[in-house]
């Protein structure tokens, strides 16, 4: 992909500049950057568009760039001109761009902004700047000039970054809400600034052993309770958290810290607020005009226009963006399944077909591929994660392959299927015993990444703990098996934020995560067990090397539905990486009980989640283990053990 800064073609032809006006005609773009932009392949829009902090002719000012095909008139407005609709007109540029331009001179960093555009139908409409780097603090609205420059201290990390953050790694990402992680505890109402809560949660995350942190929409919204999946500035930090700056500060600190960092990015669709996206010229500019395919009808909102190059210039520039300033080393794209189809959340016959006469949306498919081969061609190390709940195939296979490129692809069917099985209570779960083992059949057609997210313990679903069957010890010896059986399951891992500690609600995005719980012995305990289980993983080439590949995982025992028993191995690159783990989903402790294994070297039992650090019962088995010659589950050798109650037993050969 061209870098606009490297592009030496020709400059385009410019008007000799009158200072005398309030507005300079100038021009960032080439006649290639044009080109490239109106073919839908400039993905670096954000060094030409929006705001910047030039100097002309010795002069310092702004120039302003704004794409606007269908407007009469377009206009700077703010605090510099009394928001005066007609003293700062802009430039309509001689190409098929659609683009207005202009240098004000004397404009300074800070400066408030809107553009005031008039459409073909003499309609008036105030709108932020699409590629603003600030914003004002909701509700007001305006944009506001400002600059990404930061003096970045993560090289280290970025040198290593492409071996830490590859496939063949461990993943186990904490997904945070930047808002409600911790609130100021002097005033609970106010949210911390990006550099307030770097202090407490770079250490604790660091403590924790996870190996990456996924943000929530950083991307300003104007509506909180959207948690950040309604966003009208996508090139702006939200103000909610700071300035820019300060988010750059709290990336740099966990790259300091080793650790990587996600952001949510939402390129399937956009609130109506009117001085956002939607009808940003007076005409259905960024949404599609057909809202069959432009109108979201859960959400109510709008639906990007895949089929318009400028749209995917747009929304690619954007995602390079987020990666190239804020040194992302991710993107967890939101909501894929709404963009692949028409029919997504529509009744039948409500919704529009491909020009084929089939419900794929072809612009979001190719959007989508021309997306991922831009983001891994263009950086070193980073990941892009589909969170997609069809059955789309080859999301995560290559786009040359016809797949869509993903780096991996949230499992859905998993997470629903586990728990499912999991809320049943443990008389019954015998006749339920395939839901676990049901994954294995399609463990490895995707890179799945294995999320108990934000979703899972919001709108009545209840917390972790209390999708839990049986009385409270067996509630909190239940959820430390299910993370066990998460951590040995083939598979990246996610856990959003306080279901490491058990909160004992559902998250509430207006206050902070109840820590004060730790200082009670079971939620220490699991928290314990979450700390134990990612270094272990972290640990164990076994758990992690062929997370997306089918050599990782033998079955040992799928079919005990009687005893609700599951056996399986884990295997690394080497044969001593070999890991077996026994879980028991009933209250009754399995005594004697023989397990087929590999080698007939001695093994030893390295994890148990019913440990009595974790707040378990202290079941486990100590000492050496000697294989028997006696073949069972298909094996050569066995062993005989104890598996505790609601427990997860993890055994490795010496």
């Amino acid at each position: 992909m061209p870098s606009a800064k490297k592009v030496t073609a020709k400059k385009a032809v410019l008007a000799k500049t009158d200072h005398t006006k309030a507005v300079w005609v100038h021009s960032l773009f080439t006649d290639y950057d044009i080109d490239l932009f109106l073919v839908g392949k400039h993905f670096r829009l954000y060094e030409k568009m929006g705001s910047h902090l030039i100097s002309v002719n010795g002069t310092a000012g702004v120039y302003f760039s704004v794409w606007a095909p269908n407007a009469t008139a377009v206009s700077v407005v703010g605090n510099f001109n009394s928001w005066t609709n007609t003293s700062h007109g802009l430039n309509k540029r001689w190409d098929k761009s659609g683009i207005w331009e202009g240098f004000i001179p004397g404009i300074a960093k800070g400066e408030v902004y809107k553009y005031f555009v008039k459409g073909f139908d003499e309609s008036e409409h105030l709108k932020g700047d699409p590629y603003a780097r600030r914003w004002e603090h909701p509700p007001q609205t305006a944009s506001i000039v400002w600059d990404t420059d930061y003096k970045w201290k993560d090289k280290g990390w970025l040198n290593k970054r492409a071996k830490l953050n590859a496939l063949d790694q461990p993943i186990s990402v904490y997904e945070i809400h930047l808002g409600s992680w911790e609130r100021d505890p002097d005033n609970p109402e106010r949210v911390l600034t990006c550099r307030e809560v770097a202090g407490r949660l770079v250490p604790y995350v660091k403590e924790m052993g996870f190996t990456h942190v996924e943000l929530m929409p950083v991307m300003e919204f104007p509506f909180f309770p959207s948690w950040g999946y309604q966003i009208t500035g996508y090139f702006g930090a939200s103000s909610r958290y700071g300035s820019p700056q300060d988010l750059m500060y709290l990336i740099d600190a966990l790259h300091k810290a080793n650790i990587a960092v996600i952001l949510d990015w939402v390129p399937s669709h956009f609130p109506g607020d009117r001085h956002g996206l939607y009808e940003f010229d007076g005409t259905h500019l960024y949404e599609h005009a057909d809202m069959r395919k432009g109108f979201h009808p859960d959400w109510k909102s709008y639906i990007f226009n895949y089929d318009r190059n400028e749209v995917r210039s747009f929304l690619i520039s954007n995602a390079i963006f987020w990666l190239d300033q804020y040194h992302a080393d991710g993107l967890r794209v939101d909501a894929v399944a709404s963009m692949l189809y028409f029919t997504f959340s529509r009744e039948e016959g409500e919704s529009a077909t491909n020009e084929y006469g089939g419900s794929e949306n072809l612009g979001a498919i190719q959007f989508l591929q021309d997306l991922n081969i831009a983001v891994y061609g263009n950086f070193d190390g980073v990941q892009t994660i589909a969170e997609e709940s069809s059955t789309y195939p080859g999301v995560t296979h290559p786009v040359h392959a016809g797949g869509l490129g993903f780096g991996m692809k949230w499992m859905m069917g998993w997470m629903n299927d586990t728990l499912k099985y999991f809320k049943v209570d443990t008389l019954n779960r015998k006749h339920h015993h395939n839901q676990l083992s049901f994954s294995m059949t399609y463990a490895f057609t995707e890179n799945f990444m294995l999320p108990f997210s934000h979703d899972e313990v919001v709108h009545g679903k209840s917390p972790m703990l209390y999708k839990m069957p049986g009385d409270d010890w067996q509630k909190f010896a239940n959820l430390r098996a299910l993370y066990g059986y998460m951590f040995t399951h083939p598979g990246a891992k996610l856990l959003f934020m306080g279901n490491e500690f058990a909160q004992t609600k559902e998250w509430n995005f207006t206050q902070s995560l109840d820590w004060h719980l730790l200082q009670y012995a079971p939620h220490k305990g699991m928290q314990e067990t979450v700390k134990a289980l990612n270094f272990l993983y972290r640990k164990e080439p076994a758990l992690y090397h062929f997370n997306f590949n089918y050599e990782g995982f033998q079955w040992i025992d799928a079919d005990n539905a009687n005893e609700s028993v599951f056996v399986y191995m884990r295997k690394g690159p080497k044969a001593k990486d070999t890991l077996i783990i026994a879980i028991n989903l009933t209250p009754v402790v399995r005594e004697n009980y023989r397990i087929g294994v590999p080698f007939k070297t001695k093994w030893k039992e390295i994890f148990n989640t019913d440990d009595i650090g974790f707040y378990g019962g202290g079941i486990n088995n100590r000492g050496d283990i000697v294989p028997d010659p006696k073949d069972y589950n298909g094996q050569k050798y066995s062993i005989v053990v104890d598996l505790p109650p609601l427990a997860v037993v993890i055994f490795k050969s010496k």
